[in-house]
C-alpha cells in the first residue's frame, strides 16, 4: 500500500474540545497575490499568529523544517502549535489547490477550532499573472531564493496564468457564497497604501484591541516587480488586448 492510500484510508479523527482562548483565521487567497509580505506582516506583530501555507509540505521543509511532515492530520498539529503565537492566536494560508490536496483526507475547517476567514486578493490580475510567469520561469519566489535563468517573455503562458487567477478566485467567491461564510476582505494595493489598516482589521476580526502598528520596512520580503514586468505588461496588452473580444470562462 502506498504513502498515499494510506492516508487516504485514514480516517478523520474526533475534533477534540478546543481550548476556549485558542482561535484563528485562514487567509484565503491565490499564488503572487502578495499574501507572503501580509502574512510576514501579520506574523510581525506577535498577536495574530504566523500565517504560513502549513498543508505545503515541500515549501514548508525548504523554508522552515527540513523534517516538515506530509500527513494533513500532523501538518494540522503544527497550524495549532508553530503557526500560533503566546495568544492562542493561530493562522494558516490557504488556496484552492491546497484545499485539494488535504480535502481527502480531512475536513480541516472543522479540525481547526474556532476558525475565521480573512479573504486576501490582488487587484491587478495580469501583473499577478506576469509575477507567476516569471517566477515559475526562474524558481524565484521570494526575493532572497537564487532562482535559476533568465525570464522569457511567453504570451500564452501569461494569458494562462490571467484565466487560473480568475477561474481560483472564482472558487473562494463561490466557497463563501454557498457557505455563507462571513469574512473579512482585504485587497494587496490597499494594505501597500495603509499597512496598520489591514492589521488592524485583522485583529478587531478577531476581537483584539485594534491599536497596532507594523514596520513593513521589517519584512522578510521585498516586491520583486521591475522594468521587465511593465515591458511585458506593455507587449501583453498591445498583442492580446483587444476590447471587441470577451472571455469564455
Amino acid at each position: 500500500m502506498t504513502f498515499l492510500s494510506r492516508l487516504l484510508r485514514r480516517p478523520t479523527p474526533a475534533v477534540q474540545p478546543s481550548k476556549p482562548d485558542l482561535r484563528g483565521y485562514a487567509v484565503c487567497t491565490l499564488p503572487r497575490s502578495g499574501s507572503n509580505f501580509f502574512c510576514d506582516v501579520l506574523g510581525s506583530t506577535g498577536v495574530l499568529g504566523h500565517p504560513r501555507e502549513y498543508f505545503n509540505g515541500v515549501a514548508r521543509r525548504g523554508y522552515d523544517d527540513p523534517t516538515y511532515p506530509d500527513d494533513p492530520h500532523e501538518q494540522i498539529a503544527r497550524i495549532l502549535t508553530m503557526g500560533a503565537t503566546p495568544n492562542g492566536i493561530y493562522a494558516l494560508k490557504i488556496f484552492p489547490g491546497l484545499h485539494d490536496v488535504v480535502a481527502p483526507h480531512l475536513r480541516w475547517t472543522e479540525v481547526l477550532p474556532n476558525l475565521k476567514f480573512v479573504r486576501f486578493r490582488r487587484r491587478d490580475i495580469l501583473g499577478q499573472a506576469i509575477s507567476w510567469v516569471r517566477a515559475a520561469q526562474t524558481q524565484r519566489f521570494r526575493i532572497t531564493d537564487p532562482g535559476h535563468g533568465e525570464p522569457v517573455y511567453d504570451a500564452e503562458a501569461i494569458g494562462l496564468r490571467v484565466r487560473q487567477i480568475c477561474q481560483r478566485g472564482a472558487r473562494w467567491d463561490m466557497f463563501f457564497a454557498r457557505t455563507g461564510l462571513p469574512a473579512i476582505e482585504i485587497v494587496y494595493e490597499t494594505f501597500l497604501d495603509d499597512p496598520d489598516a489591514g492589521v488592524n482589521g485583522v485583529a478587531r476580526w478577531l476581537d483584539l484591541p485594534g491599536d497596532l502598528h507594523v514596520d513593513i520596512a521589517q519584512s522578510r520580503f521585498r516586491m520583486q516587480r521591475d522594468d521587465v514586468n511593465a515591458a511585458w505588461r506593455a507587449r501583453f496588452v498591445a498583442e492580446q488586448g483587444d476590447p471587441n473580444f470577451v472571455d469564455p470562462v
